[in-house]
């Protein structure tokens, strides 16, 4: 009898895995693919009209106008895109898909470790490339992203995956991009639950920052010195020094901002990016000058001081952009992750041209993580990943992909959404 149960809960628990298992990832690029008459938008800022885009081994082999050349296409796959746009995969920067499927199950959460200062732990290692929420993410463009872990002041180490993959194995682009810190606050919120009405400063903010720049001095101390024993958090730190790795520092406000910028050149920290930024625009000077980019915090927000600009959050991209602050979109909420590129949308209503938002979550966020010489543009060398929309993916009314590909390989769009749409739609279309 245990025998027999034993063997049905392994069945049941197949069953679940089948049930609930992303679709199979699709296989290596087969024979070369031809994709003509799209408008292309590269990613940098260039549009093509009348584009014709070839490639193959999951790269792009050209990128031309196709009036301006002839190209002989026997033995290609052609895809005929005319009165379609054709982009490059969107990127979510700071994102935490695959680290988290439901919220309530506590068995499905894997955002963060206990502790103060975990620079070592690495989030890749926690990604899990089936999930349902990855899959979703597909059907709007958004091909790539970065996977970040929460926690409280050195959060741990993020690397960068594409969304069609077996395993973390498989869709690590670039593994252990980047350090993540919470920089202290230096004003306090009130706590409405407390009667509490006004923003207070932080006491403790001095102390704070200074015990974060003591741990950066033991580790740069550590590093400089004999090993004789191995200390793994302040191992995995030495990228940060030697220009291999970035620091991610989330900070809002503009002292914060400032503290942060500062703490990075005594540092010796080569690359520096500002996630949130909320007052970025007030030091926007001091980011250009020491070639700091920013993630910008979510578009579709509330203001968050009595005295700012109802529209402060929709509009600070192009405040940035102005300024030459090399800016990205960050995209922290996993649940509306797919909204990305309506977000990048949202700042052409208020300033920004297309091009230049379709770059906020393209060719901008490539190029501060390190993996632009691959992806975010559409060039001949890079790889392959880009899709086919009907219409402007910036708009969801016209963000309807019919093609997808990651390294030239065809991608699946469908997801546990359009199967209970298509399940759905033919229940009541057959109805009399």
């Amino acid at each position: 009898m245990k025998t027999i149960s034993k063997i049905n809960s392994i069945l049941f628990l197949l069953c679940i895995t089948f049930g609930f298992a992303q679709q199979t990832p699709a296989d290596k690029q087969s024979k070369p693919i031809a994709i003509v008459g799209a408008t292309a938008h590269i990613g940098n800022g260039e549009v093509i009209e009348n584009s014709v885009i070839t490639f193959a081994d999951g790269k792009l082999t050209n990128v031309a106008d196709a009036t301006m050349v002839k190209m002989d296409m026997t033995g290609m796959e052609v895809i005929d895109a005319s009165g379609k746009h054709v982009y490059p995969g969107f990127i979510i920067a700071n994102g935490t898909l695959g680290l988290a499927e439901v919220n309530s199950v506590k068995a499905s959460v894997d955002l963060s470790e206990m502790g103060t200062y975990n620079p070592h732990i690495r989030s890749i290692i926690a990604y899990n490339a089936e999930s349902k929420l990855v899959e979703s993410m597909r059907p709007s463009g958004v091909l790539l992203s970065q996977v970040v872990p929460q926690g409280d002041r050195i959060s741990g180490t993020s690397s960068i995956v594409q969304h069609d993959a077996w395993n973390w194995e498989d869709a690590t682009v670039k593994a252990d991009d980047g350090i993540h810190v919470n920089w202290p606050r230096s004003f306090t919120r009130p706590r409405w639950w407390l009667g509490e009405t006004a923003i207070t400063p932080n006491e403790d903010y001095p102390k704070q920052v200074k015990e974060l720049s003591d741990y950066f001095n033991e580790a740069k101390a550590y590093l400089a010195g004999p090993k004789n024993e191995k200390h793994l958090p302040f191992e995995a730190m030495s990228g940060l020094f030697d220009g291999s790795q970035r620091l991610y520092i989330n900070a809002d406000d503009e002292r914060s901002i400032t503290d942060a910028v500062n703490f990075a050149k005594q540092q010796g920290v080569e690359h520096l990016t500002i996630v949130g930024g909320y007052q970025a625009v007030n030091v926007s000077g001091l980011l250009k000058e020491n070639n700091v980019s920013v993630f910008l915090m979510q578009v579709h927000s509330l203001p968050a001081l009595e005295d700012d600009d109802y529209d402060q959050p929709y509009k600070l991209a192009k405040q940035l952009v102005d300024a030459g602050v090399l800016v990205a979109l960050e995209c922290s909420e996993r649940m509306n992750a797919r909204n990305l590129p309506f977000y990048a949308g949202t700042t052409v209503a208020h300033g920004l041209t297309k091009e230049q938002a379709l770059q906020l979550i393209t060719h901008n966020p490539a190029k501060i993580m390190g993996i632009d010489d691959n992806y975010g543009t559409l060039e001949a060398g890079k790889s392959a990943t880009l899709f086919i929309s009907e219409g402007d993916a910036l708009d969801m009314r016209g963000n309807r992909i019919d093609h997808a590909f990651i390294d030239g390989r065809q991608i699946s769009l469908d997801t546990h959404q359009t199967e209970l749409w298509k399940r759905y739609s033919n229940k009541y279309e057959n109805q009399d």
